[in-house]
C-alpha cells in the first residue's frame, strides 16, 4: 500500500471514501438526507483549490492502482480561511442562516475525515493512514494533530487511543457532541 499527496484528478476517488464519515454531518450542511447530493456537494470542493475539502488537503492510500482510503487533514489555523468557500455556498444553495462551529483552531493540523473503501474495511488501512500522518506530522514536523470522534463510536477512539491520542476535550459540530483528541 502507497500514501501520497491526492491530485485533482483522485477527486472521484476520494469523494464517497471520505462521505462514508462525513455523511451526518454533509447532510446537515445541504439540509437533507440524500446520498447523490451529499457526494456531489463533497466532489464539488475535493476537486476545488483552496477549501477545507480540496485534494490539496487530502492523501490517498492505493493498492493496484486503486483509492483505497483517504485523509482530509490541514492546518488549524487555517480553517476560517478554508471553510468561507463552504458557508458561501451553502448559504448560496441551502441554508442562508448556516453557521457551523469551528471544529479545530490554531495549534493542530487537524484530521477532519478519515474514510476506508468498505471492500477494504478490517484490514488496518485507517490504521496505516493514521501512522503515517503521526510520522509525518508529529514526529517530522513536530506538530500537534488533532480529531474529533463521535461518543457513540468506541471502536474508533480506542483505535486512536492505542496509537497515542490522548482525550483533551469536547466540542460540538452541527448539534452533535464530540470528544476532541490531540496526539503531540
Amino acid at each position: 500500500m502507497n500514501i501520497r499527496k491526492a491530485e485533482k484528478s483522485d477527486a472521484e476517488n476520494i469523494a464517497p471514501i471520505l462521505l462514508l464519515a462525513m455523511e451526518d454531518i454533509i447532510y446537515k450542511f445541504i439540509a437533507k438526507e440524500d446520498y447523490a447530493s451529499a457526494k456531489d456537494f463533497l466532489l464539488h470542493f475535493i476537486e476545488r483549490e483552496n477549501n477545507q475539502y480540496s485534494y490539496q488537503n487530502c492523501y490517498v492510500a492505493e493498492e493496484h492502482n486503486e483509492i483505497i482510503g483517504a485523509v482530509n487533514v490541514y492546518d488549524g489555523t487555517d480553517l476560517e480561511i478554508l471553510r468561507i468557500p463552504i458557508i458561501e455556498y451553502v448559504r448560496n444553495h441551502y441554508n442562508p442562516i448556516f453557521d457551523p462551529e469551528f471544529e479545530t483552531r490554531a495549534g493542530e493540523f487537524y484530521i477532519d475525515s478519515l474514510g476506508v473503501n468498505p471492500n477494504h474495511q478490517g484490514k488496518g488501512i485507517g490504521s496505516k493512514i493514521l501512522q503515517f500522518l503521526i510520522k509525518e506530522y508529529v514526529y517530522t514536523k513536530q506538530q500537534t494533530l488533532g480529531l474529533l470522534v463521535e461518543e457513540d463510536n468506541p471502536l474508533a477512539k480506542n483505535l486512536y487511543l492505542k496509537l497515542g491520542f490522548k482525550i483533551v476535550g469536547e466540542k460540538t459540530l452541527v448539534g452533535k457532541r464530540l470528544e476532541h483528541l490531540q496526539i503531540s
